[in-house]
């Protein structure tokens, strides 16, 4: 049945007003954390530059009849930094997003995202922050805990903290790092590893590919249950968009947030280096013209706006996962008030 029939509405209707009270909620959160709220535009020149998302295109006509390639944005990111280079400080965003090519359970072409920045600040600080919205999210829903396909967390407990390399050695059997240089990746190595464990791989899989195979078949499923996992230093290779780490340059200050196997956050320290992004981009695009056979456009004022912006860290959440999980639903179109594509 449609979403608009009246019963169905009438069984959403609780789940739809409890939804407009987490987002008060965090927004409270923030205004006390001194954070300010900002709208960044939804029609962007390039919709972002990793390989794996897919963006809607369209046209703008100017006045003229000119026409103008133009994407729904995947992210505000590129827009959010821009303000943190103009002087914002603490900055965040309910942001209307659009990904092509994605729809289930977790999965909405269109969703909110709520990202924010924190300029001068470690990335550790929106480990706590996540924590605490989690949490407060929770309360304002009446949950004691999340489910979600018959796996449970406390969100009120304390994240466990755990690298990607102390992952995979863990859950999956795999020694990562040793297939990892400052800048390269050793695809064959990765592949044999993961052979011996059993993991089924294409001959033209590459080692993004192998990875992707063991997060999400042996190394997910283990993630956020009993309490919040924050799973630690991504390669450089799969974070595009952060700096790396000091102390171990093959693996960057990124980080993703789960509750029930579920991803819920995506958190950077940021990559202010506009030659680097450039660069990395380009990897980017090459690699989903490979596959995908397209490839989107770089963001020259980003680039540009990069180098006049300060040291920061920025996270994205899923802001109608972390609803769903606080209400219990089992879909996320359940906790979202239209889901017409």
């Amino acid at each position: 049945m449609p979403w608009w029939s009246p019963h169905v509405h009438a069984d959403r209707r609780p789940l739809l007003r409890t939804r407009g009270q987490i987002q008060a909620a965090l927004r409270g959160w923030f205004a006390a954390q001194d954070f300010t709220e900002v709208e960044t535009g939804i029609l962007q020149t390039s919709p972002g530059n990793e390989a794996h998302l897919h963006a809607f295109a369209t046209d703008a006509i100017g006045p003229a009849d000119e026409r103008n390639q133009r994407y729904l944005r995947t992210s505000p990111e590129f827009a959010c930094k821009k303000l943190l280079a103009a002087g914002e400080r603490r900055i965040f965003e309910f942001a209307r997003v659009f990904r092509n090519r994605e729809r289930g359970a977790l999965h909405q072409p269109e969703f909110t995202m709520l990202e924010w920045y924190r300029a001068e600040e470690p990335y550790a600080s929106l480990m706590a922050d996540s924590a605490s919205l989690v949490a407060l999210a929770a309360k304002t829903a009446g949950a004691r805990e999340f489910q979600f396909r018959s796996r449970t967390a406390d969100p009120f407990a304390a994240p466990e903290r755990i690298t990607v390399a102390d992952a995979f050695a863990r859950y999956a059997r795999i020694d990562v790092l040793t297939t990892l240089s400052a800048d390269t990746a050793d695809r064959d190595a990765l592949a044999s590893q993961a052979t011996r464990e059993g993991i089924r791989l294409a001959n033209d899989d590459t080692w993004s590919d192998i990875f992707s195979r063991v997060l999400v078949e042996r190394i997910e499923p283990n993630l956020g249950l009993g309490r919040l996992t924050i799973l630690d230093e991504y390669p450089v290779i799969e974070a595009a968009l952060a700096r790396p780490k000091a102390a171990d340059p093959r693996v960057a200050e990124r980080f993703e947030v789960y509750a029930c196997g579920v991803e819920l956050a995506n958190g950077f320290g940021e990559l202010t280096d506009p030659s680097e992004q450039r660069r990395r981009f380009e990897l980017e695009m090459d690699e989903k013209e490979r596959v995908h056979g397209e490839r989107y456009p770089i963001d020259d004022d980003f680039l540009a706006a990069l180098a006049h912006m300060p040291p920061a860290s920025g996270i994205a959440l899923g802001f109608d996962r972390l609803v769903m999980l606080a209400l219990g639903a089992s879909r996320i179109d359940q906790v979202m008030w239209t889901a017409d594509v």
